[in-house]
């Protein structure tokens, strides 16, 4: 923290889990230069005494919050302006008119986007439950089946495997659906053409991401030529992270969607090439055209070009990389050449 800060209040719920290794999701930590507390209400307050990482000491929240930062926070108080409200932050101030309350932009995000090695593991065995849901979903997929089914079924699958949860809502579109980057799944039955996943297991509260596009019946000659630029796009860009080195946001961004440009599908993949993953299922790192970070040591990100032809079919082929000591790697390990079923 810096000099003039006395206290850290952290209130968002994944980073009070990063923090204090306690998932909950009713209290709030106080972090002061020579104490830390961790305080819960009577619902986790078992959970905290036995879960708490050293150095916390777990308290039972009762009675106003106010009470309680009058009496373990100091003066100056860093708070998480991107998550706290500013009906919240007021009634602070009204709460504690002698502290003062100071922005603290996202220090612990800025911590999360570098993962230690339980971390990394964590999310190599969401990956491997997803990866297993969607081997088995393949011999699950038929005409007769409805989008909902499928993507019902993957997260059966992945629960039944090990998953604490899903990373986020389950996407299973179908045929013109699949233009839809981020469509819903419907109640009707499979079209032919694209049918196109994008799921993800929790593990110890670290997410996956992945996509995969199938076609359900034979592609014809454009589709198939959809469904390699785009796999041509995402090689490039994995080749370029992980065997030529760069680490520029922006440019993996350009060699992806450069590469779907020059086939003649410009302004056809809107969205960024991929994002950070961690805790939370979009974290920290962008990469986009305008984005101007770079990747560095311990960062986990998707690599998810796409093409999206409005009202006709859509292709998106989603992995995750990982940069360790030795360089980057990826993360799944599915095919993904065209798979016709």
């Amino acid at each position: 923290m810096p000099e003039e800060i006395d206290t850290a209040l952290i209130t968002n719920e994944l980073n009070c889990r990063y923090l204090s290794g306690v998932n909950y999701t009713d209290g709030f930590l106080l972090i002061n230069r020579e104490s830390a507390y961790l305080l819960a209400d009577s619902r986790y307050i078992e959970v905290a005494k036995r879960d708490a990482a050293p150095g916390f000491e777990p308290r039972l929240l009762t009675g106003k919050r106010g009470d309680i930062l009058r009496e373990l926070a100091g003066n100056n108080i860093w708070f998480e302006d991107s998550t706290v409200s500013c009906a919240e932050l007021a009634g602070y101030k009204r709460a504690l008119p002698e502290k003062s309350f100071i922005p603290a932009g996202k220090p612990v995000e800025d911590l999360r986007n570098v993962k230690e090695s339980v971390e990394v593991e964590c999310i190599r065995r969401a990956q491997k439950i997803a990866e297993e849901a969607f081997d088995y979903i393949l011999g699950f997929i038929s005409p007769e089946r409805t989008e909902q089914e499928v993507a019902l079924e993957l997260e059966y699958r992945m629960r039944k495997n090990g998953a604490e949860g899903i990373s986020f809502n389950t996407i299973a579109i179908s045929g013109s659906e699949s233009s839809l980057p981020h469509g819903e799944p419907r109640s009707c039955k499979l079209e032919k053409g694209f049918l196109t996943m994008d799921f993800g297991a929790k593990y110890n509260g670290y997410c996956s991401d992945m996509t995969r596009t199938v076609c359900i019946g034979k592609p014809d000659g454009e589709m198939r030529r959809v469904y390699d630029t785009v796999l041509a796009a995402q090689t490039a860009a994995l080749d370029a992270v992980i065997y030529g080195e760069e680490r520029s946001c922006r440019v993996l961004d350009g060699i992806a969607r450069g590469l779907i440009d020059g086939a003649g599908y410009k302004g056809l993949f809107g969205h960024s090439l991929g994002h950070g993953v961690g805790l939370y299922i979009h974290e920290g790192i962008h990469l986009s055209p305008r984005s101007e970070g770079r990747l560095v040591k311990g960062n986990v990100f998707t690599v998810e070009p796409g093409i999206y032809i409005e009202g006709k079919y859509g292709v998106r082929i989603e992995d995750m990389v990982y940069i360790g000591e030795n360089g980057a790697e990826n993360l799944t390990g599915c095919d993904k050449g065209l798979i016709t079923l």
